[in-house]
């Protein structure tokens, strides 16, 4: 007599439809997200190039940032069983990518602009491809941290608000290293949620990923702007 579960049983196949949807789910969520980085390229050169991102500063911008973030983020989660999620998913990306071009063209500046740039894009796949590797290491259950990440989501957003108005370097130094801690653990989360199968919609899984994404690239950017301009 042997515990094997016979390959043809009921829960067998329960199983296997179970890693089935976890793998489309996967397989479709990294498809997306690689396919979102299009629009956010095109729509930081169109930032740079026509200078938009850079006049959307100050109290406007920072209106326009929270305006347009939140909005899309609540139509996509609203057609995220539908196509038009998908497009509103682009669209966005593409939003994200003239608000970076501020950014992009302060670290542009610099003597060493460019390769600052690609550092922090190096810098920010060499995370991603850590987390996605531990996501499937690891096996304790990361599902009751959902709740502290959001809290500190939450402080952190109310601190860089307030750097908003001190303009502290130090104080924005040390909260981009903050923040890029903490969304590297916010990408293992939801890594291991579609791992485990515990998100099994791509769009909503490939927008939590790029939230995650967006802002590691952006933070770290950021620091080596800071730290390792050369001017």
């Amino acid at each position: 007599m042997t515990n094997r579960v016979d390959a043809h049983s009921p829960g067998s196949l329960d199983y296997g439809m179970v890693s089935a949807v976890r793998h489309r789910t996967l397989r479709n969520t990294y498809l997306l997200l690689a396919l979102s980085m299009i629009p956010t390229v095109l729509g930081a050169i169109v930032g740079l190039r026509t200078g938009l991102g850079a006049s959307l500063s100050g109290g406007l911008g920072l209106i326009v940032f929270l305006a347009g973030a939140f909005g899309f983020i609540y139509a996509i989660e609203k057609n995220k069983h539908s196509g038009a999620g998908v497009a509103l998913l682009l669209a966005f990306t593409f939003f994200m990518g003239v608000m970076l071009s501020r950014l992009l063209g302060w670290v542009l500046g610099y003597g060493n602009g460019a390769q600052l740039v690609m550092t922090a894009f190096a810098g920010t796949a060499g995370v991603f491809a850590t987390m996605a590797t531990l996501s499937t290491v690891i096996k304790r259950d990361l599902s009751g941290s959902g709740k502290w990440l959001f809290a500190g989501a939450l402080v952190l957003f109310v601190s860089f608000l307030l750097n908003f108005f001190f303009q502290s370097t130090a104080f924005a130094a040390a909260l981009s290293t903050a923040a890029i801690a903490l969304f590297s653990f916010w990408l293992l989360y939801d890594l291991k949620r579609i791992v485990d199968g515990g998100e099994t919609n791509y769009i909503s899984a490939t927008l939590s990923l790029y939230l995650s994404v967006f802002n590691i690239f952006q933070n770290l950017l950021a620091l080596l702007g800071i730290f390792g301009g050369d001017d």
